[in-house]
């Protein structure tokens, strides 16, 4: 984190390749299929978004602060995103957090 914005866009296209990766082994089609779908829409579009939002705080905007929240952000939607392809893996995580966060003990 010396460099937040060098490790963004090393981060950022390093994640972008990953996601170019699957394609390249499953097809593009059925990568598209699978992210798209209604299970994890909202996952991807928020994924996507981040990445997005973390090339902007980088490359255009250049601060060191909003991009390391944008680096942050970027990688809690990389963990939901990719939880979206282990069955019950959101419930489990979303109840964990639940019961971790409550205040009421």
């Amino acid at each position: 984190f010396a460099r937040p914005i060098k490790f963004a866009l090393l981060f950022t296209f390093g994640n972008l390749l990953a996601v170019g990766s699957t394609a390249f082994l499953l097809g593009p089609t059925k990568q598209y299929r699978m992210m798209f779908d209604s299970v994890r829409i909202f996952a991807t579009a928020i994924y996507l978004g981040c990445v997005v939002i973390a090339l902007i705080c980088a490359l255009w905007i250049h601060s060191k602060l909003l991009t390391i929240i944008a680096i942050i952000t970027e990688i809690g939607a990389l963990i939901w995103y990719s939880l979206s392809y282990i069955p019950f893996a959101r419930r489990m995580v979303s109840e964990l957090m639940i019961r971790l966060c409550d205040t009421e003990l």
